[in-house]
C-alpha cells in the first residue's frame, strides 16, 4: 500500500510540475484522458525506479557538493534524475520531455520536491 501511495505522490508531483514549469511536457501527445493518466503513472513509476536505483550512487558521489552548497546541490541531483527519466522514457515511448536542463529541470525538481513533501505530510505513511 505504501508503494502505491508513493507512486501516486510522484504522479501528482510530476503532473503539477508539468503544469507549473513551461519547459516540462508530460502526456502532451495523448488526446484521451485515460491515456494521459496512464502516461503520468508510468512516468511516475519510472521516476521512482530511477530514484531508487541511480540516485543513491549519484548522491554518494555528489556529497561534497551538497555539503559545500548547504544542500542546494540536491536540486541539481533531482534535476539529473528527471533528465535520466526523460531519456529512458523517450527510449520506451513515453510522452515526457524537458526542454532545458538548468532552468526547466531544476525548477521542476524544486516543484516536485515541494509537492511531494506537502503530500507526504498530508497523507499517512501506513
Amino acid at each position: 500500500m505504501n508503494f502505491i501511495i508513493r507512486v501516486g505522490i510522484n504522479a501528482v508531483a510530476l503532473w503539477v510540475a508539468a503544469l507549473v514549469v513551461p519547459g516540462v511536457d508530460l502526456a502532451e501527445e495523448q488526446n484521451d484522458w485515460t491515456a494521459k493518466v496512464v502516461t503520468v503513472v508510468l512516468v511516475a513509476l519510472l521516476f521512482g525506479l530511477v530514484n531508487a536505483v541511480i540516485k543513491p550512487v549519484v548522491s554518494f558521489f555528489s556529497f561534497p557538493f551538497v555539503i559545500l552548497t548547504l544542500g542546494l546541490f540536491t536540486f541539481v541531483v533531482n534535476a539529473f534524475m528527471l533528465q535520466i527519466t526523460e531519456w529512458i522514457g523517450d527510449a520506451i515511448g513515453l510522452s515526457f520531455g524537458i526542454d532545458e536542463f538548468f532552468w526547466d529541470a531544476v525548477l521542476a525538481a524544486v516543484v516536485i520536491t515541494l509537492v511531494s513533501w506537502v503530500l507526504s505530510v498530508l497523507l499517512p505513511d501506513d
